[in-house]
C-alpha cells in the first residue's frame, strides 16, 4: 500500500515498530540473541547458583565462530561497472564511478565493518548494514559529502513482511536507533522542528536495547517506496526529529543477509544456537570433575581418635602424642575410587564432534601435524566446503551495498571534480548516472585478488610477444593499485611522443 507522507505520524510508525518488536518476540530473538552473545564472550555460566562449584570455560564455539569469519571475510574488495550501452563518454563515466565506489569504501572503512556483519551474523543469525550521505564530509574540493556505513544489530531492524529477508521487496522498513536526548534536540532543530514539539521529547527506556543510560531516547527511521522513490521519516514516540521527505533514492539504504536461511521469516539462524547444550554440557563435565578432583583425588588419613585425644597432626616434624603402643597400626591412608575415565572421554568426544558438525575439522583448526603437506592442504579446501553458501550470500550483501553506494552518488554527488582517463582533474556530473543502464560488477576476496593478477600477467604476456606494441595501451591494461603515479607515466609516454614527432617534423 502507498503512504502518504501527509497522512504518517510518529505515533503510527510507533505502532508499527511494536508489531515488529511483538514478531521478535513471539520468535524468540532477544533472548537467543542476548544468550548467544553470551556464550560468545565467554559468560557461560550466567544465573547458575552454585557458589562453591569452580565455573570453567572451554569456549568452543568460540574459536570455531572465529575460524568461520577468518575463512569468509577478506580485505580484497574490488568493483568496476560498465554499461549495456554505447553512449559517448560512457567509458569514462564508468571509469570514474569505479574509482568513487573504492574511495566510498575506504572512507566507510568497510573492511572493518565486513569482519563485524559477519560477526554478527555468525553469532546473531542476521547481519545489517545501513548506508547514509554524510554532508559535512570533506573531500578536498568545494563539494562537500561523502557515503558512511553503520552496523545495525538485527533486534534493531523492522521489516513489514517478516516472510522474506529480502530488503527492496519491503513496503517499509525501520531501523531503531539509540541517541543521546541532546543529540536528537539538536538534530530536530535543524530540521526546522518546532520548538513547543522539540520540548516534548524525553529519555525513555527500551530493555531490549540493553541501554542502561537514562539520557537516551529511541529513534526510529522508516524507510518507504512510492512509485520507484524511497521516502524516509524520522522520529520518536510523539515527535518527528525529520518530517517525512523525499530521499532521491530508488534503492533502501540497507543491506541486510542471514547466517542460514529460515523460511518464512526474514530472520536467520545463527550457526552456534543448536549447539548451545553441547557446550553447556562440556563445561559442566569439566566443573563436575575438578569438583571431584579437589575433593577425593587425594588420600584421606584416618586415625583411632581414643588414641589421639587431642587430634592428629601432619605438620612436618611435629611429634604427636598417643596413648598406648606406638607399635600398633594406629593411622592408615584411605584413597578412594578414580573418576571413570568415560566421563573425559565423553567431554572429548563431545568437543570433536562439535567442531566437526559445525564444519570445523582439525586440519582447519591447524590441529594437524604438517606430515604430508599436500594431504592438509586437500583436507582444508574440503573443509571450506560447507561455508561456502555462507560465503556466496556474504558476497551478494557486499554487491548490494555497493550498488546502494552508486545509487547515493547518483542522488547526493552533483557535479564534482574528478581525474579524468589523461590524469587532469575535470568535472562530472553524478546526476547524469540516470541515463546509464549500468552492470556493475562486484569482485569479493580470493577472486578479486586473482583476477587482478591474471590480467597483470596477460597483459605482460601480450606485451613481451609483441601483440601490446604501444606502452600507454600496457599501462592503461594494469590496475592502478599495481602502479603508482600511473596517469603521470602515461602524460610522460605523451609529451615524449609529442616531443619526437615535432623533432621528426623539423
Amino acid at each position: 500500500m502507498v503512504e502518504s507522507p501527509n497522512t504518517l505520524t510518529p505515533g503510527g510508525i510507533y505502532e508499527e515498530y511494536q508489531n515488529g518488536v511483538s514478531y521478535n518476540y513471539n520468535i524468540d530473538l532477544y533472548d537467543k540473541v542476548r544468550r548467544n552473545e553470551n556464550f560468545f564472550i565467554g559468560n557461560q555460566w550466567e544465573g547458575v547458583d552454585a557458589p562453591d562449584l569452580d565455573k570453567p570455560v572451554f569456549n568452543v564455539l568460540k574459536r570455531v565462530c572465529n575460524l568461520f569469519i577468518s575463512q569468509i571475510v577478506s580485505d580484497d574488495i574490488t568493483a568496476s561497472a560498465s554499461t549495456f550501452t554505447n553512449k559517448p563518454g560512457s567509458e569514462e563515466a564508468m571509469a570514474v564511478v569505479g574509482r568513487e565506489i573504492e574511495r566510498a569504501i575506504e572512507y566507510s572503512r568497510v573492511k572493518q565493518k565486513n569482519r563485524e556483519v559477519l560477526r554478527n551474523a555468525c553469532v546473531d543469525g542476521d547481519g545489517c548494514v545501513y548506508a547514509y550521505f554524510d554532508s559535512a564530509a570533506k573531500t578536498g574540493q568545494l563539494a562537500r559529502g561523502l557515503i558512511g556505513l553503520e552496523v545495525i544489530d538485527n533486534t534493531n531492524v523492522i521489516f513489514s513482511n517478516t516472510a522474506t529477508p529480502d530488503v527492496q521487496a519491503q513496503g517499509h522498513i525501520i531501523l531503531v536507533l539509540r541517541r543521546k536526548l541532546d543529540e536528537a534536540i539538536a538534530e530536530a532543530r535543524c530540521n526546522g522542528v518546532p520548538e513547543d514539539e522539540i520540548a516534548r521529547l524525553r529519555p525513555d527506556t527500551e530493555s531490549d536495547l540493553d541501554d542502561l543510560r537514562d539520557d537516551c531516547v529511541t529513534v526510529l527511521i522508516r524507510f518507504w517506496k512510492e512509485q520507484d522513490r524511497v521516502y524516509c521519516a524520522k522520529s520518536t514516540r510523539d515527535v518527528f526529529i525529520k518530517p517525512p521527505f523525499d530521499t532521491g533514492l530508488t534503492l533502501y539504504p540497507v543491506a541486510y543477509m542471514n547466517w542460514e536461511r529460515i523460511k518464512n521469516s526474514y530472520h536467520g539462524q545463527a550457526a552456534i544456537t543448536e549447539l548451545l547444550p553441547n557446550q553447556i554440557f562440556i563445561n559442566k563435565c569439566y566443573a563436575m570433575g575438578m569438583d571431584y578432583v579437589k575433593k577425593l583425588a587425594f588420600p584421606k588419613l584416618i586415625y583411632d581418635k581414643n588414641r589421639f585425644p587431642n587430634g592428629f597432626s601432619n605438620k612436618i616434624g611435629e611429634a604427636i602424642k598417643i596413648e598406648g603402643n606406638v607399635n600398633d597400626a594406629i593411622a592408615t591412608a584411605f584413597k578412594m575410587p578414580d573418576m571413570s575415565g568415560a566421563v573425559m572421554e565423553l567431554v572429548e568426544k563431545t568437543m570433536l564432534y562439535t567442531k566437526e558438525y559445525m564444519g570445523a575439522t582439525d586440519a582447519s583448526l591447524g590441529n594437524v601435524r604438517a606430515d604430508n603437506a599436500s594431504a592438509i592442504i586437500a583436507l582444508q579446501k574440503a573443509s571450506g566446503a560447507p561455508l561456502e553458501l555462507v560465503r556466496q550470500t556474504f558476497y551478494q550483501f557486499v554487491e548490494d551495498y555497493v550498488r546502494i553506494f552508486v545509487d547515493m552518488m547518483r542522488a547526493y554527488y552533483g557535479v564534482r571534480e574528478v581525474s579524468g582517463a589523461d590524469g587532469a582533474r575535470t568535472l562530472f556530473d553524478f546526476g547524469t548516472l540516470k541515463d546509464y543502464d549500468m552492470d556493475l560488477n562486484v569482485n569479493v576476496g580470493a577472486s578479486a585478488y586473482w583476477s587482478e593478477i591474471m590480467q597483470v600477467q596477460t597483459a605482460d604476456n601480450l606485451f613481451l610477444r609483441g601483440i601490446i606494441k604501444d606502452p600507454e595501451l600496457y599501462l592503461n591494461s594494469i590496475p592502478d593499485a599495481y602502479i603508482r603515479n600511473k596517469q603521470k607515466i602515461i602524460q610522460s609516454l605523451r609529451e615524449e611522443a609529442g616531443t619526437q614527432s615535432a623533432g621528426a617534423a623539423v
